[in-house]
């Protein structure tokens, strides 16, 4: 009986942590779905974009599928259909440019080598059977040792890689199997067309539904980058100083600095900004973006605000510094520098502005005048105080901030240069604020009336009926709307 009851014992043990056993692997199941599907929607939430490209990408490799389903398709191509498949896959891409370089570089390719093997053919075919195989093999060697070397070229490896790729590949192919099939003509021309059908497909459906612009990606990334840095200068020198923007000192601990790191993310665009480069140069005019866009220009601006964001990681490693320069010092420098920080700051501002909204830089140079006057000042404050005597191991860090901002200075003007030679070529359109002025309207009155003693030092304009331009009384200048009563 006891051994009954220890069996029943051991048997009800083993079921429930079989059950236990269950419950934890369906737990970490679920789990494991659930961080799947939060992934998912955060990658369709950072871009919207890439649930679109998904669902063009099924509808072209779904019409070129037609190939195989239709009859009349299937009966003109063959087997052959099953290139038009593999060009979609291989190249439909995210951006219109970048589906264009892949498909016009994947064509262009094919026809020429496609040409070359079955000329290569015909005249391997001229000195018989014996001599055939010697010519093809000559004619691979030097043709795939040629293209091979081409791509080490800079200009080609960026922008015909692929194309060269795709030469060398298919050249083989059709060269090395022609030896054996006697139809090489057709079967060429079978594989051309559906590849030449894909990759129209791809490039129809890429431009016409949905389409995402490289160039429209570079130039909000250019825009961007120069915001966060912009940020940053704009919000230093109070994190710094441990004052506000006003120079108060009101920056409490708890005050959100997450600008602060916002620069890091221009330091490692390079590689993105020469890719979407690339692919603009593919691009047809669209929008704002003409013909022959200045696209080069872009990689200029983006070379010369990595530079800048490298001079804000040397200002940044400053923030937190152990060392502290004794509190006359910094209250000397403490102005000229949070001046320097703010104006260059609102210069990017203004500067990435501009390229948004494509137009020329109009408030720019006040900003960078302004912050080259505060470069004087704080030359001038730093020519005064070397006179007197200082630690020099706790004023270092503060002379090397000072430093640090007056080559950011001289980069924001580089910036602005660079811009605004952007704009020119571009043809950015001319805003110039203020030019507009209130016409003056026939039939008003303008009537001063002395007050008090009438020694004119206190005078009421009246004016009737009438909006002023700008009335100049005793030397003010004074708009006025209708019916109003101004004191000057």
């Amino acid at each position: 009986m006891e051994t009954e009851l220890k069996a029943q014992e051991i048997k009800t043990g083993f079921i429930n942590h079989g059950c236990d056993w269950i419950k934890v692997v369906f737990g970490k199941i679920k789990a494991k779905a659930l961080d799947v599907a939060k992934k998912t929607k955060e990658v369709g939430q950072d871009d919207p974009r890439r649930i679109t490209h998904s669902l063009k990408v099924g509808l072209a490799l779904t019409l070129v599928s037609l190939f195989y389903y239709v009859r009349p398709l299937y009966n003109g191509f063959g087997s052959s259909g099953m290139w038009a498949i593999f060009t979609v896959v291989v190249v439909f891409e995210f951006t219109v440019g970048a589906t264009l370089s892949k498909s016009m570089n994947r064509g262009f390719a094919t026809v020429l080598a496609g040409a070359l093997g079955v000329g290569a053919n015909n005249l391997a075919s001229l000195v018989g059977d014996k001599g055939q195989p010697i010519i093809l093999g000559f004619c691979v060697f030097l043709f795939a040792a040629a293209s091979t070397y081409a791509r080490f070229f800079p200009h080609i490896k960026a922008r015909y890689d692929y194309g060269v790729l795709i030469f060398i590949l298919t050249f083989s192919l059709v060269s090395i199997s022609g030896y054996r099939v006697d139809q090489i003509v057709e079967v060429a021309h079978q594989r051309l067309s559906t590849i030449l059908l894909g990759g129209a497909i791809c490039i129809i459906i890429s431009i016409f539904v949905c389409p995402v612009w490289a160039g429209q990606d570079l130039h909000n990334l250019v825009a961007t980058n120069l915001e966060l840095l912009s940020n940053f200068l704009e919000g230093f020198g109070g994190v710094y100083f441990g004052v506000s923007g006003d120079g108060d000192s009101s920056m409490g601990p708890k005050e959100d600095k997450s600008f602060i790191h916002g620069y890091k993310s221009v330091l490692n665009t390079r590689n993105t900004e020469g890719s979407l480069a690339n692919f603009a140069w593919w691009e047809p005019g669209h929008g704002s973006f003409q013909f022959r866009h200045p696209w080069k220009q872009y990689l200029e601006i983006g070379a010369l605000t990595r530079q800048c964001a490298y001079h804000l990681e040397a200002l940044h490693a400053y923030l937190n510094y152990e060392i502290q320069a004794p509190p006359e010092f910094q209250r000397k420098i403490q102005e000229p520098c949070m001046k320097m920080s703010l104006e260059s700051g609102k210069a990017l501002k203004e500067l990435a502005m501009a390229i948004k909204t494509f137009a020329q830089p109009s408030c720019v140079d006040v900003h960078i005048e302004s912050s080259k006057r505060a470069m004087n000042e704080l030359k001038t404050v730093l020519k005064a105080v070397s006179r007197k005597e200082y630690d020099l191991l706790k004023i270092v860090p503060s002379l090397t901030v000072s430093s640090i901002l007056t080559d950011i200075v001289k980069c924001v003007e580089k910036i602005s240069e660079s811009i605004h030679e952007l704009s020119r070529q571009a043809q950015f359109k001319n805003i110039v604020v203020g030019t507009e002025k209130p016409q003056l309207l026939r039939g008003g009155v303008v009537t001063p009336i002395a007050d008090g003693d009438g020694d004119g030092d206190h005078v009421i304009v009246m004016v009737h009926g009438t909006s002023l331009e700008s009335p100049i009384i005793n030397g003010h200048s004074q708009a006025s709307k209708t019916s109003q009563i101004a004191e000057v």
